[in-house]
């Protein structure tokens, strides 16, 4: 569940991937996430109180307090300990399947943007590029419909759908029983498409080796200032739908900057599925960090 909407995953559907597989649950849990704690809470919260008429032009803030988020009727100590445990379940599944994966041998990406940042049309193209090249497996993720799946599968990549329902992100849960009906050999690659939504996919680890956030041209250079969370958090940037820049009155270098304030060292690379520059730098960098897990690892998984 995250603290601020109130998804959880249960209404996550799961579909597709190898047909020779069982379609088993990797995690049936049913917790209870109102963890109690024995230890006191801080509540002595700084506030700063204005006085007089607030202008007209001061934002709202409610991510100011402690937990960086306001729910109606919550305390901050509450959101922050609530956060704490469902985050802290979350991350020992996802240390699960990192464990699982880096044991196979699998190089994952996580993928992550806004929608409409051009993610399944640089990942379609990249699976092209790939050819035969790796045995590459994508899990998409949703709230509706099997349409980016299929759309993999055209290309003869086999694709897990995972529809969250009313959830905003992907969980390490959902990744893992995805897992499970994937044949994934050592050397290969597995691609999350994660949904599209550029705030909680940021806070929730899924068992990646890297995490790659998509930034299309199409959207604004302070894109990493407004959603710094996300930016922090990744390992690379994209810079999308790059063949557009000659329409558009669009600073790369600016947005670069940006992210770069947030994410100090951040890896960056533009990229385009149609026109200049191509997929090159993007396909350079994939290529170079999926290099260091393409020997000497484990058997692959016998499609059962």
């Amino acid at each position: 569940m995250c603290t601020v909407c109130g998804c959880d995953g249960k209404g996550a559907n799961i579909e597709g991937g190898d047909p020779r597989r069982a379609s088993v649950p990797h995690h049936e849990h049913d917790h209870d996430h109102e963890h109690g704690h024995d230890h006191d809470h801080d509540h002595q919260h700084g506030h700063a109180h204005r006085h007089g008429r607030q202008h007209d032009d001061a934002p709202l803030d409610f991510g100011q307090g402690p937990a960086g988020a306001s729910v109606p009727g919550q305390p901050q100590a509450r959101l922050i300990e609530i956060e704490r445990g469902v985050l802290a379940h979350n991350d020992a599944l996802a240390a699960a399947n990192r464990t699982r994966l880096e044991g196979i041998g699998v190089f994952t990406l996580n993928l992550m943007s806004s929608p409409g940042s051009g993610k399944t049309t640089l990942l379609v193209e990249t699976l092209k590029a790939l050819g035969d090249a790796a045995a590459v497996a994508v899990i998409e993720g949703d709230q509706q419909t099997s349409n980016d799946a299929a759309r993999i599968r055209e290309t003869g990549v086999q694709a897990v759908q995972v529809n969250t329902g009313k959830g905003c992100h992907l969980d390490a849960e959902m990744v893992g029983k995805a897992i499970d009906r994937l044949s994934l050999s050592a050397g290969g690659l597995l691609f999350i498409e994660n949904v599209g939504n550029l705030v909680c996919p940021a806070s929730f680890d899924l068992g990646e080796s890297r995490r790659v956030v998509l930034a299309s041209v199409t959207e604004g250079e302070d894109k990493p200032l407004k959603y710094p969370d996300m930016f922090a958090s990744a390992d690379l940037m994209v810079v999308t739908k790059a063949d557009l820049l000659p329409h558009l009155d669009f600073d790369v270098d600016v947005l670069i900057d940006n992210a770069r304030r947030v994410r100090p060292g951040l890896e960056v690379v533009t990229a385009s599925a149609r026109g200049a520059p191509g997929l090159g730098y993007w396909l350079a960098w994939l290529k170079g960090k999926h290099g260091a897990v393409m020997s000497g690892r484990a058997p692959a998984i016998a499609a059962e």
